[in-house]
């Protein structure tokens, strides 16, 4: 049985959304991670609070939180073949992209956000380096976590619409 264009459409805006979140965790960590080892305290406080107040505005909300959304959505449209491998696939994407994103952001990242944003860059606390390098290394997981949601949407997507349809 081929499966339809809403199934397939909801997968594929997932892994749409997914990617994009995928693209801004990567490009941030192997990027701006990257050139914020290279700077002074000061210059660390003033510029990781400013992409912190920066990036809260609609269009990242709408990425961020739809990952979720298309997740869950994906995964209710799909649901008549969770007997099949893809179906599996989707939720696993959903799952990892739900608690490895948005879960893990607020329960880690948030509240290291809030900590600098509360620094007083001329007057810095004396662990602000291992509370930089703990961001940094939370946000590596968020690429690694968003990285494999998008790599399993497209798996499944690819099984779900390839010639040898698997339902």
């Amino acid at each position: 049985m081929r499966t339809n264009y809403l199934e397939n459409g909801t997968l594929a805006f997932a892994l749409l959304i997914v990617g994009v979140m995928a693209g801004f965790f990567y490009t941030y960590t192997f990027n701006v991670n990257l050139a914020m080892l290279e700077v002074n305290g000061e210059t660390y406080a003033t510029v990781q609070s400013l992409f912190n107040v920066n990036v809260r505005h609609p269009a990242f909300f709408v990425f961020f939180f739809g990952g979720g959304a298309a997740a869950i959505i994906a995964i209710l449209a799909n649901i008549q073949h969770y007997k099949t491998v893809p179906f599996w696939l989707i939720a696993t994407a959903g799952f990892l992209y739900i608690f490895g994103i948005i879960v893990f952001t607020h329960q880690v990242n948030l509240p290291l956000n809030y900590e600098t944003e509360s620094w007083n860059p001329q007057a810095l606390p004396q662990h602000w380096m291992q509370v930089r390098d703990s961001w940094n290394q939370a946000n590596a997981l968020r690429v690694l976590f968003a990285g494999l949601s998008f790599a399993l949407y497209i798996i499944a997507l690819v099984m779900r619409t390839s010639k040898k349809v698997i339902d």
